[in-house]
């Protein structure tokens, strides 16, 4: 049954069906962490609690794996994926070869309408507490981050249905999981302000340059946490 329309595919607007809703309630409570990382997936258990059909439930789950939030294994069955360091890095990695290109592609593609909601944005995140702080940099998913509009302005399907299909809400739980603070705050916004400036100036090889080292930046920062932690855990 179609009773409204909502984003349940950061590219497209599709009518929700029940399975649809399923899906996006169970995503945001494995982003969130309400369900766990690593937990076992009950299908009777889930299909009691959301009243539904096992069936109805199997479509939100395929469409999870799709996501890379949950895996599932013949003859053992689905489990949300766990949280691992290595996991984490591969993620940054990745994104710091995809999302470069992107940023290349904004620079060609974006319109000067895209690239001044950008900025208007940008101006709306300074005002964060958190931010002027210098204690974090969280930005609402969609529309109010940054890295997805920087890629929804490729207009580059292929990078769209990668970066926002299959790996948003993968990060966004990493990010979710591992705690959002970070002594790179002011810096990493900076580098959001010159990433939008390059775009702005049509410089794509620049624009690219930038979201590489941007990203890379944040995964050393990440990797630095992770040893301080590990030298703690060793005392």
């Amino acid at each position: 049954m179609v009773d409204n329309l909502v984003s349940v595919n950061p590219t497209e607007y599709t009518p929700i069906t029940t399975s649809d809703k399923v899906f996006v309630q169970l995503q945001q409570a494995i982003v969130s962490g309400e369900i766990r990382a690593g937990t076992k997936i009950s299908e009777p258990e889930l299909a009691k609690q959301y009243q539904i059909s096992r069936s109805t439930l199997r479509e939100a789950l395929n469409r999870l794996e799709k996501c890379h939030l949950i895996e599932r294994k013949a003859n053992v069955g689905s489990k949300v994926v766990d949280c691992t360091v290595e996991g984490l890095l591969d993620l940054y990695i990745a994104r710091e070869a995809l999302e470069g290109m992107a940023c290349r592609q904004a620079a060609i593609n974006m319109s000067d309408e895209e690239i001044a909601a950008m900025k208007a944005m940008l101006a709306e995140h300074a005002k964060t507490k958190a931010l002027q702080d210098g204690i974090a940099y969280y930005q609402e998913e969609g529309d109010l981050d940054f890295h997805y509009k920087v890629i929804l302005g490729s207009h580059n399907q292929q990078l769209i249905n990668i970066l926002c299909g299959q790996l948003y809400y993968l990060l966004r739980m990493y990010r979710c999981q591992f705690g959002m603070n970070s002594p790179r705050a002011s810096k990493a916004f900076e580098e959001h302000s010159r990433i939008i400036e390059a775009i702005a100036d049509r410089d794509g090889e620049l624009a690219e340059l930038l979201m590489r080292r941007h990203i890379a930046a944040s995964r050393k920062n990440i990797e630095n946490k992770i040893a301080q932690l590990a030298k703690i855990e060793a005392m």
